[in-house]
């Protein structure tokens, strides 16, 4: 917290900082119990009628009375990795969107507005990555138009929590209505030590998603809409270790290798036969055909509550870049 000469909290922000980093402190309602102050870090998204909005690194936005500051001021942006690649918010938001394509895309301005049939958030929804050509308000009535006409929900894919990214429009989104209902992070880490973890043996690599491969998938009666979005993509593996006789594979994987990046996706493993090592084999095996085709660097998306995925990948490297959320029109 900032603190004067004479050792007394100083609010040293005012509503000409929004849009900054900002560290401030609150004095709790007196008749809440537990500590008498809150810390809150995060960008500060707005400051109208006595009361700021704060966007936290994992996309929760809190409201905080003027009249309950008693310490503010403007930090420096979160300290860069200091393990895995560098990378922007917008290079991973283009690679991720590039490993996940729909079947129907339009422009509005320098949003695209995705459609799949309703294949997953990720295939049917719009990414903001730059200006709409319109104010806020029109755009996102553009937005709700083009997804009515197909039958759609409306959503738009926001992040948080790393340089470049959204916390504004988050917060936007929140004042207008648009209702939060996933969040997810995008980890990242280096190819190599992934590829190093195990020898692969056993995995089948194939370019299609085969009968046995869909049988183990999580997502069940896949059509042909999915079809083509889990085929999308620069460069498309799927792996395989097959399962005993004729049954479901015992684990499978997807990557998605473009320049120096490989997705990894959908490692998902026969739930009798977990903790065995599959997903590390499913995984190494990907990494090493990606390694050969030039990547050096990967990502992969993660949600929030799955504690066994979060250790398995920290475990080979992976760290969070960013959180990543989908707003629905209501």
């Amino acid at each position: 917290m900032e603190i004067s000469a004479t050792g007394r909290l100083e609010v040293r922000i005012t509503a000409a900082d929004v849009g900054k980093r900002v560290s401030v402190r609150r004095r709790h309602d007196p008749a809440t119990e537990g500590e008498k102050f809150t810390d809150t870090v995060g960008v500060l998204a707005s400051w109208d009628d006595g009361v700021l909005l704060i966007t936290r690194k994992s996309g929760e936005t809190v409201h905080i009375p003027e009249a309950s500051l008693v310490a503010g001021k403007v930090v420096p942006p979160a300290p860069a990795r200091r393990r895995g690649p560098a990378a922007s918010y917008e290079e991973l938001a283009r690679v991720s969107a590039r490993a996940w394509r729909p079947v129907e895309s339009e422009r509005l301005g320098e949003w695209e507005l995705r459609a799949a049939a309703g294949f997953t958030r990720r295939a049917n929804s719009a990414l903001p990555l730059g200006d709409p050509g319109l104010p806020l308000p029109a755009a996102l009535d553009a937005v709700r138009r083009w997804y009515g006409e197909r039958g759609l929900p409306a959503y738009v894919q926001t992040a948080t929590g790393a340089e470049g990214t959204q916390e504004l429009l988050c917060a936007e989104l929140e004042r207008l209505g648009w209702t939060r209902e996933v969040t997810a992070e995008l980890w990242i880490g280096a190819l190599a030590p992934v590829a190093d973890r195990d020898e692969g043996a056993g995995v089948v690599l194939s370019r299609e998603a085969d009968d046995a491969w869909l049988t183990r998938y999580q997502r069940k009666g896949v059509s042909e809409v999915a079809l083509k979005v889990l085929g999308s993509g620069p460069s498309v593996w799927f792996a395989t270790v097959p399962g005993e006789g004729d049954g479901a594979p015992a684990a499978i994987g997807r990557c998605v290798v473009d320049g120096r990046w490989a997705g990894f996706a959908a490692v998902e493993v026969d739930p009798a036969l977990r903790r065995r090592g599959l997903a590390t084999r499913v995984m190494a095996a990907l990494a090493r055909r990606a390694l050969e085709e030039g990547a050096s660097a990967a990502w992969l998306q993660v949600e929030a509550d799955n504690a066994g995925a979060r250790g398995l990948y920290a475990g080979m490297g992976f760290a969070a870049h960013h959180a990543y959320h989908h707003y629905r029109s209501v």
